[in-house]
């Protein structure tokens, strides 16, 4: 069996393609580069734990279009990527316009030309609070439209795991699966030490410090 797991290279997309491996799927690697801010350093941490995983294709695919749209603090320098203290209600400055539309249309076509059964993609519940195009509602959508949009009998799955799952949750996962965080990155804002004020750094320092172990990265 084949699976096209969406890889960023951070903790959530790291464990997903580990769980994936464990439930007995062979990895084709996707990476996605679109001007983000850390896209040099995600690039490599994901590029890392697709050799951990003896994947069996590595595809970094580059959207560069996304940045030129903008209206996201992850691509347009013009924003700011906020502190978590100052994120606020509603949907998040980091929001990139219709990103996981975009990431998804292209796993099924790698899912659809490598015979896969699967695509793995990492929403998660404290993802889905904020972005829209993480919601179980819109998952469901788009299964929908991988059926309807590929060639009969290629009955592609979209898989999320992690849809009902806190941060801590996953990286208990994560730690059962040894899962290798050390080479994992989830820091919006910088490609060397990690800033550990930006949502993601907070959350995943949080579900650390919930499950009472220390982060193998490095924070200022």
């Amino acid at each position: 069996m084949k699976a096209v797991c969406l890889l960023s290279g951070g903790m959530d997309s790291s464990t997903l393609a580990f769980l994936a491996k464990h439930d007995g799927y062979d990895i084709l690697a996707l990476h996605f580069t679109y001007g983000q801010r850390t896209q040099k350093k995600e690039l490599e941490c994901a590029q890392v734990i697709a050799r951990h995983l003896n994947a069996l294709e590595f595809l970094n695919v580059d959207l560069d279009y996304l940045k030129a749209i903008g209206g996201s603090s992850l691509t347009d320098p013009d924003i700011i990527v906020t502190t978590h203290v100052d994120a606020g209600e509603g949907v998040p400055k980091t929001y990139v316009p219709f990103r996981n539309a975009n990431l998804l249309s292209v796993a099924t076509s790698f899912a659809e030309s490598r015979g896969a059964e699967a695509i793995y993609i990492g929403v998660q519940a404290s993802d889905y609070s904020g972005y829209p195009d993480c919601r179980p509602e819109f998952i469901d959508a788009f299964q929908k439209v991988i059926t309807l949009g590929t060639k009969p009998g290629s009955g592609i799955i979209l898989k999320t795991p992690f849809v009902r799952l806190n941060k801590a949750e996953i990286l208990k996962t994560g730690i059962k699966l040894h899962v290798p965080y050390e080479d994992t990155w989830s820091c919006y804002s910088e490609n060397g030490v990690a800033c550990g004020v930006c949502s993601s750094c907070h959350f995943r320092l949080e579900a650390f410090r919930q499950i009472g172990m220390q982060d193998p990265i490095q924070y200022r």
